[in-house]
């Protein structure tokens, strides 16, 4: 769900590219209503004809001299005309005309310096500058210089910006997770407000990280997001909360809260129980409890952001109190999408049947700078 929030941002992504915000559903493309059939490799690669899919990294990581850092990317990809356009298109075609746009978002959290840094790209799937193909049983992702390889044992990112650059190589301890109704996750009260949705919740990360040119070497654990729909979000809600979470008995946590204008908990909101086999157990909306232990106000955009939280969940006995490593951790991406939301690294500690638990991972939140309010 965490990546529900970016991919809704796309329509925005290009001046000149994408057409204007509208509210209307939309029409002619794929739809998510039922069963996804989810089948490994092959879905690690693009599903053209839904409107919108992203593929999500975060990770906390340690350089040998002990500093500490939390790192996010997200690949996106929007498809602006629905799969029957193509046919209208005049002959003979232009290189540069394409119905894929393809975006991404990169940070890095210097936790022990207390700095948040972040970079984006854009472009269209034209002349080798962006896209997702897949070579037998190797996904790979690329913009400009920007890329992630998903492979049968190993998942390498590649990030190289003006302020940060770092490769990654994560290398999964658990298979893919497969999200509500295996794999198809309702976000809505119909049953097309949905998206095929998996992930891989336990991923061993090394490799290198520079920051300003002073590179070190780095190691750590890793979450990794896939997700594609086409579904517009319900125009009730205001946005949503977002959590990934590792536990230090080998399990994790994914959980989403939908929330409307009042603070009203939408009934789509749900949560993923993974155990240390790797066994997932969904969670209803009503067998967990997020509870805003305090607040943060941006310096930047003035939106107030939780910045902490009591997460409860029932039926695995847990109690974890969850606290960001960086108040500051703000996504501003003026040069792609225009959107503002809270993306960060976060501490937990807890219980789980009331033994300690401690653990680290990543939140994610939209709609407090203002509703978010564009398809998804």
């Amino acid at each position: 769900m965490r990546n529900l929030v970016i991919a809704f941002i796309i329509l925005v992504a290009v001046v000149g590219v994408i057409p204007a915000i509208n509210a209307t559903e939309p029409t002619g493309y794929l739809s998510v209503s039922g069963p996804c059939n989810l089948e490994f490799p092959k879905d690690h690669g693009p599903h053209p004809g839904y409107r919108t899919e992203w593929w999500y990294y975060t990770g906390n990581l340690q350089a040998e001299s002990g500093e500490n850092y939390g790192f996010q990317l997200t690949f996106f990809r929007r498809q602006i005309s629905p799969p029957g356009d193509r046919l209208n298109w005049p002959q003979p075609t232009s290189a540069w005309r394409t119905q894929q746009v393809y975006l991404a978002h990169s940070a890095i959290t210097n936790i022990t310096e207390k700095q948040h840094l972040q970079a984006e790209l854009v472009s269209r799937q034209a002349l080798g500058m962006a896209g997702a193909n897949q070579i037998e049983d190797t996904t790979t992702l690329f913009l400009n210089n920007w890329s992630a390889h998903i492979g049968p044992n190993q998942h390498r990112l590649k990030v190289d910006s003006d302020r940060f650059s770092y490769e990654l190589a994560l290398t999964p301890q658990k298979p893919p997770v497969l999200h509500g109704l295996a794999g198809y996750s309702l976000k809505g009260s119909a049953a097309e407000r949905a998206s095929c949705y998996y992930s891989f919740t336990r991923l061993d990360a090394a490799g290198k990280l520079s920051i300003g040119g002073n590179m070190v070497a780095v190691k750590g654990s890793a979450w990794m997001d896939h997700e594609y729909s086409t579904a517009l979000l319900e125009p009730e809600l205001q946005g949503w909360d977002w959590f990934s979470l590792q536990l230090s008995d080998q399990t994790e946590v994914m959980a989403f809260v939908l929330r409307k204008e009042k603070g009203e908990i939408g009934p789509a909101s749900s949560a993923t129980v993974i155990d240390n086999g790797g066994q997932n157990q969904h969670i209803s909306n009503h067998e967990f409890l997020v509870t805003v232990r305090s607040t943060w106000k941006s310096p930047h955009s003035k939106a107030v952001y939780p910045a902490g939280w009591r997460l409860q969940v029932f039926p695995s006995q847990l109690d974890l109190t969850i606290m960001p490593n960086l108040a500051d951790q703000e996504m501003q991406t003026s040069g792609s999408t225009g959107m503002i939301y809270w993306e960060g690294s976060v501490s937990i500690e807890g219980t789980r049947a009331g033994r300690p638990v401690v653990g680290q991972g990543y939140v994610e939140l939209t709609g407090y700078d203002k509703a978010f309010d564009a398809p998804m």
